[in-house]
């Protein structure tokens, strides 16, 4: 990993420590939704809690990257921010930044989200096993794990 005191954007620190992708990672700088509207080159966006990524969908095709940012781990509006860009055909990169717990890394990936740029770097351990602890789910999300009960009912 990156030496964290060198790639500070003013907005928390952006070296990914996960990642579950096999494409080159985006090197891009992420600009706020209302910059990214108003730049038709722009490829990578920094959703904040407040932001509505629906503003973002008639221009899925153009992004390479998309950061949703956690100020805290209390607020929950990115898992719906990132659900709602994979469930519209969003394939690029989608990262969670801030403040991103261990315990929060498999919820997240349920949502869609393939990066993590953590404000402290996450035990890799107990990362991996957070993210193997359960075998099954019992809802449908953005990922392809089938619920227990279609396996059970068909």
């Amino acid at each position: 990993m990156a030496d964290r005191n060198t790639v500070d954007l003013g907005t928390g620190y952006d070296d990914v420590q996960l990642r579950f992708r096999s494409d080159e990672q985006a090197g891009i700088a992420a600009v706020t939704v209302d910059s990214f509207l108003d730049q038709p080159d722009a490829e990578a966006v920094r959703v904040e809690p407040g932001d509505d990524a629906r503003d973002l969908l008639p221009h899925l095709s153009r992004l390479r990257l998309v950061e949703v940012n956690f100020p805290s781990f209390g607020d929950g509006r990115g898992y719906s921010a990132a659900r709602l860009l994979r469930e519209h055909g969003y394939t690029g990169e989608l990262r969670a930044v801030g403040d991103v717990l261990v315990d929060q890394l498999r919820f997240m990936r349920r949502c869609g989200f393939d990066a993590f740029a953590p404000d402290a770097p996450l035990n890799e351990a107990d990362a991996a096993a957070a993210l193997e602890r359960f075998d099954h789910v019992y809802q449908p999300a953005a990922d392809e794990a089938v619920p227990i009960w279609s396996l059970r009912h068909g």
